[in-house]
């Protein structure tokens, strides 16, 4: 017998919170279990990065970021990078996402990501602080604490707002998402309002898990973040000419 549409609505949400809790929990498994071998290296050959004299872009992320489930040429910092190349933009773009990165562990690296130099950032996270239910005004701070140890490094921010299921409540889920337009009026900063637009709840634009995107979902947010940057750029440019 076919189920009702709330039954069957239901179920899938549960499926979906499972699935994003196994994220939440999986960051330390990610690191020595086979699924590194799918995930981008970190680290930027010395030779590569004496050779590419472009401003580099740091995308500076999670799994989201580091393409859990997919190869190192299907994350969305790697479509990124065609996107700026065929629109003649002259950037580099560097993957340091880590897979499992709370705001609090990302705080370590920034000095890793501030090694390239980069004259922009793409800060993209807080979605395992949401998953795992960490308090938000320490999530906050600790994503202030980064806008303000790049800007000292001499680069500029963009920030990329994350969602969460509504299974965590109406007033978790409210605040968590409260926080990354908040950040953005007090610090100046540029952002994207969700960094899975159109991409997540998409079945053929995830991977099994329901939330990593594959292949076409990282297509599609490179596009976007292409779009807000190109536009930034161009807003640049004229402040400069102005």
């Amino acid at each position: 017998m076919v189920g009702s549409p709330c039954a069957l609505r239901r179920g899938r949400e549960r499926t979906l919170l499972a699935a994003l809790l196994l994220l939440a929990g999986c960051g330390s498994q990610e690191r020595t279990a086979g699924s590194e071998a799918s995930a981008p290296e970190r680290a930027e050959p010395a030779v590569e990065i004496a050779q590419d004299a472009r401003p580099v872009i740091v995308a500076f992320g999670d799994s989201l970021t580091a393409g859990q489930g997919v190869d190192r040429d299907e994350t969305f910092p790697a479509y990124l990078q065609r996107e700026i190349d065929s629109r003649r933009l002259a950037f580099r773009v560097v993957n340091e996402g880590v897979s499992g990165d709370t705001t609090a562990k990302a705080l370590s690296r920034v000095g890793t990501a501030l090694a390239y130099g980069p004259q922009w950032v793409i800060l993209a996270l807080g979605a395992n602080d949401g998953l795992r239910g960490l308090p938000l005004d320490a999530m906050e701070r600790n994503l202030a604490e980064m806008v303000r140890r790049f800007a000292g490094g001499g680069a500029r921010v963009l920030l990329a707002g994350m969602k969460l299921p509504r299974n965590y409540g109406p007033e978790y889920v409210g605040d968590f998402e409260a926080v990354y337009p908040r950040l953005a009026e007090q610090l100046g900063l540029p952002l994207i309002p969700f960094l899975l637009q159109d991409v997540a709840m998409v079945r053929e634009l995830n991977n099994s898990d329901g939330i990593h995107p594959n292949s076409a979902g990282n297509e599609i947010i490179a596009r976007h973040v292409a779009d807000a940057f190109e536009r930034l750029v161009a807003d640049t440019a004229s402040l400069v000419r102005d």
